[in-house]
């Protein structure tokens, strides 16, 4: 079974046949948003999936954005358990919004942290900012989403009892394959981060984490079975705390 928690369906250039194909082949997707007003959109193309659920989400490279899709996104809080793509991003593309990203992330957690939400982080260059808010605010059930930060923080991210998703192109990085092997197998997701991250020199597929699954069962001398069956055990036990 494909697993993808972290996938931007709706900016793929054909949406809703991906949305079909994944339906029909039973990949189990959280499809992201970077905006409220996006998820609005989005919502009655995912009414009717089994397996796909929309995420809310207020990503932080859209922070100019922020104040007036804000009381889109308190509006539309109760009708997902999943919300992203949200966090910090420090890195030279999105430093100069880092006040006003730290804000609003600051009011997601504050309105998300007492209720059974499962969030997708985004974390660049602001791993050790966003975990420290985190933990702030009594958020049990994330996910860190294409971490790429330092290994030394990733002992306090699992003792947060937090989640690392992982796509494909990590498994191709020395930097992601040494903060793979760092992630104990119980604390493993996986994603592709489409249609950002690219596979064989083509957008990605979800069903190309079939790849990162191989990595895994390579790296860690186990089976493929054995690897997709705890990633499920993973993902089951993350919904539980929502339920």
């Amino acid at each position: 079974m494909i697993i993808d928690t972290h996938c931007h369906i709706d900016l793929y250039d054909k949406p809703e046949l991906l949305l079909t194909e994944c339906e029909k082949e039973g990949i189990i997707v959280f499809a992201m948003t970077n905006l409220p007003s996006h998820f609005e959109m989005g919502q009655p193309f995912f009414r009717k999936t089994k397996n796909i659920r929309l995420s809310l989400g207020l990503h932080p490279l859209y922070a100019e954005k922020h104040k007036s899709e804000y009381p889109i996104f308190l509006r539309n809080i109760d009708k997902t358990s999943y919300i992203g793509e949200v966090g910090l991003d420090f890195s030279k593309e999105g430093i100069s919004t880092k006040e006003l990203q730290i804000s609003t992330f600051t009011k997601v957690l504050e309105v998300t942290s007492d209720k059974k939400k499962i969030l997708s982080i985004h974390s660049r260059r602001a791993e050790k900012e966003v975990l420290e808010l985190l933990i702030k605010h009594n958020v049990k059930n994330a996910i860190f989403h294409w971490y790429s930060g330092s290994t030394s923080l990733i002992n306090k991210i699992l003792d947060a009892g937090f989640f690392f998703s992982i796509n494909p192109s990590m498994t191709t990085s020395t930097n992601g394959q040494s903060i793979i092997s760092k992630i104990p197998m119980n604390r493993i997701l996986t994603e592709s981060d489409g249609p950002f991250a690219q596979f064989e020199q083509r957008t990605i597929h979800p069903k190309d984490i079939g790849n990162t699954i191989e990595y895994i069962s390579i790296s860690r001398n186990i089976t493929i079975s054995e690897v997709e069956n705890q990633i499920q055990s993973n993902l089951n036990e993350l919904i539980n705390r929502i339920r």
